[in-house]
């Protein structure tokens, strides 16, 4: 998996910008997207909640905004088209590759890490694949959802050895 990681606050430090690309490569593996791209910016409680506001129309900052990437339009090839374009077919790749992008804020990462008790680091592994998986198509809506998303987020972070305690 390719992960392209901004830093907008200039704080987040190497050592948790390797595990969220060592975190999201390990997540993509368990869930079969080894060949996807995304982007991580992390950023502060203030461009969270700009961010929160103008994608969820909620007035408040949050800890991670996942923005799923849908193409608008539906690109379909027959076999002749790219039979004829070899270079079509890299292009189709290239283009069905982008899955999205995370906005973590590390200053709600802060916060949470020290409400619930656990690392910076847990809370920064744990936002990065909950994020990761909205991106995919988990959700937790229903409480059916809610069992799926959650069972498999715990799985990667505990197989990954970011454990709560």
């Amino acid at each position: 998996m390719y992960v392209e990681l901004i830093d907008e606050t200039n704080e987040v430090s190497d050592a948790i910008k390797q595990q969220t690309l060592d975190l999201l490569d390990f997540a993509a593996k368990k869930t079969g997207k080894e060949d996807k791209e995304m982007a991580v910016t992390f950023v502060t409680n203030e461009r969270s909640h700009e961010l929160n506001l103008a994608y969820r129309e909620t007035d408040r900052p949050t800890d991670v905004i996942s923005l799923e990437y849908k193409p608008e339009l539906p690109i379909s090839f027959d076999e002749e088209d790219l039979a004829e374009d070899p270079d079509l077919a890299e292009m189709l790749a290239e283009y069905d590759s982008y899955i999205g992008e995370l906005f973590i804020s590390v200053d709600k990462a802060r916060e949470q890490a020290a409400d619930y008790g656990h690392s910076f680091e847990r809370e920064m592994g744990f936002l990065a694949v909950h994020g990761f998986l909205h991106i995919n198509g988990y959700d937790h809506y229903t409480p059916e959802e809610e069992k799926e998303m959650f069972s498999l987020q715990e799985e990667i972070l505990t197989a990954y050895g970011l454990t709560r305690h």
